[in-house]
This record gives C-alpha cells, sequence and structure tokens, in this order.
C-alpha cells in the first residue's frame, strides 16, 4: 500500500478568489468558510474573494490559508482520498495539527489569527528582508550568516530544497551576508517579496506572545504522524506548544522533512491548499517523487479520476 503525505501550504500561497469554485460547489467548503467567518467576526469568503490588499497583510492571510487549506482537506477526506503522515510550511503546520487531530478546526482559526497579529507587530511591513540564495551549500550560507551577524540579525530562514536557502532578518545584516555571499562564490540571490523576515529572531516577541496563546489551547493526542519543521522529525504530543512557540523564529526545515517522510515510507505527496509551492520544491528535492496538488475544482476532479 503506497503511503502518502498530505502538505499544506503556507503564507505566500494566498490569491484573491481562492478554492471559490470548489466553495459554490460543495456544501462542506462552503460550511468550512461560514465557520470561520463566524469565529472571527467578519466575512473571510468575501475578503478572500473582493479584497487583495487585505489578503495579503499577514493577520488576514493566515486565518484565509487555513480555512482554504482545510476546506479542502474535508472535502478530499468526503471522496476517502486520507493522508498516513502530514506536513505543513510555517503557517501549514497549523493546517496539519488539525489534519492530525492534534488540533480543532476552530482553535486553529483563533490561533492563527493571532499569530498573524503577533508576527505584524514584531515584524512590521519594512522592518526587514529575506533573500533567497541558490544553489550555496547550507554551510557557506550559514557562515556567512554568522560573520554578519555584528551588523544585525541575521540567520537561515527557511530550508527549502538544498538549492534553495532563503536567509532573513535586519536589512543591514542581510545586505552585509548578500556581499559575503557573492564573495564566496553565489551567483544567484534573489530578495524575495515578503511582508518581515519571518523564522528569525526579529519574531521573538511574536513567539513570546505566541506562547501565551498556545498555553490556552488544548491539543489532544495525534491520529497520525505529523512532521515538525522546527526538527524535520515525527512531532510528540508533550512537545507541540514549545515546538510551535519556537516554529515563528526558528528556520523551517523542509527539505529534511521530505527526507524523513521518506524514509517513513511516504511515496506520495499531496500538496493540499492554495499553490504549487511545495510541490515546486519537491520537485527539486526528488526528482522520482509522485506528487500532485489540490486547490481549486480542476485540481481536485483531477486527482479523485486518478483514485478511481
Amino acid at each position: 500500500m503506497t503511503k502518502t503525505a498530505f502538505l499544506f501550504s503556507g503564507q505566500g500561497a494566498q490569491k484573491l478568489g481562492m478554492a471559490y469554485d470548489l466553495y459554490e460547489k460543495y456544501d462542506s467548503v462552503k460550511a468550512t468558510f461560514d465557520r470561520a467567518s463566524h469565529l472571527l467576526g467578519y466575512d473571510l469568503r468575501a475578503l478572500i474573494d473582493h479584497d487583495e490588499e487585505k489578503l495579503n497583510e499577514t493577520a488576514y492571510t493566515q486565518p484565509a490559508i487555513l480555512a482554504t487549506s482545510i476546506a479542502i482537506y474535508r472535502l478530499l477526506q468526503e471522496t476517502g482520498i486520507s493522508p498516513d503522515v502530514v506536513a505543513g510550511l510555517s503557517l501549514g503546520e497549523y493546517s496539519a495539527l488539525v489534519a492530525s487531530g492534534a488540533l480543532t478546526f476552530d482553535d486553529a482559526i483563533k490561533l492563527v489569527a493571532k499569530r498573524g497579529q503577533y508576527m505584524t507587530q514584531a515584524a512590521p511591513t519594512g522592518s526587514g528582508k529575506m533573500v533567497a540564495v541558490m544553489n550555496t551549500s547550507a554551510e557557506i550560507i550559514e557562515e556567512a550568516c554568522n560573520e554578519a551577524r555584528q551588523y544585525g540579525i541575521v540567520s537561515p530562514a527557511n530550508y527549502n530544497t538544498p538549492g534553495q536557502i532563503v536567509i532573513g532578518g535586519e536589512k543591514d545584516a542581510v545586505d552585509h551576508a548578500v556581499a559575503l555571499l557573492k564573495a564566496k562564490g553565489s551567483k544567484k540571490l534573489i530578495e524575495l517579496k515578503v511582508s518581515g523576515p519571518f523564522h528569525t529572531a526579529i519574531l521573538k516577541p511574536a513567539s513570546e506572545k505566541l506562547a501565551v496563546a498556545l498555553e490556552k489551547t488544548n491539543f489532544t493526542s495525534f491520529n497520525l504522524p505529523l512532521i515538525s519543521n522546527t526538527t524535520a522529525q515525527v512531532m510528540e504530543h508533550d512537545e507541540i506548544k514549545a515546538l510551535l512557540t519556537r516554529q515563528v523564529m526558528e528556520p523551517v526545515r523542509f527539505y529534511e522533512s521530505i527526507e524523513t517522510m521518506k524514509n517513513m515510507g511516504v511515496e506520495r505527496f499531496i500538496e493540499v491548499g492554495p499553490g504549487k509551492i511545495l510541490s515546486g520544491f519537491i520537485k527539486r528535492i526528488d526528482k522520482t517523487a509522485d506528487f500532485t496538488n489540490v486547490e481549486d475544482l480542476s485540481s481536485f476532479e483531477a486527482l479523485t479520476k486518478i483514485q478511481d
């Protein structure tokens, strides 16, 4: 029996009108968005469909992506498509927690709305920068960040693929790290359009506030394994709160997480939620991997046809 992993989209995958065709057609999708709107106190579906500016604000982006991802996840469940293992990129880890049975959807929506607010307060738009470093070893990147740290906060933030590692932090320190990397032979460095340098020490105040909210949240036992962003290992129940507190200001270890899942016997990856960012990463991590994504009616129907 082929083992399947569901991977849940992170921030940056949002787009205007995401999953609208599924919302129109399926009652369970509509019910998920309606419940999210009720809990948030505003019409989430209307925001996703009509307000691109707000959709790109972290405090709104996070509940919007979580609701979209869980709506699609529930639809897959109804069709008999279930994961053996789950993971998510950054924000997507909260969708994975819901899918794993450890966190209710209601609690997750309320939690990510707070997380988004805390992250915005800690790192207002323009407070730092993030740069994707291509085709450079992790050791060289870590070394450059260590050397540039005398100018401020800078560190690896996302280990996306062995050929794409994102660094982030305070502008001056990141610029110095970039100059060092160029001197060390890095040829392709891409500044990212992000609202803040997430997964760096700049987010410490957000991490501290999130810890308080997590203490008040009830997490139950896992129904299936979830691979942690922070450790790239199976998350244990007694470490959920500590790992989610760390996750907001520590690097995301995505390619190591994929390796862990492959070692567990996972042969098929399904990206659940908006976009194909994670599918793109998997393609670069393992050219032989079996992967697909579900984000709208056509991709959902394509997958269910394969299942039939």
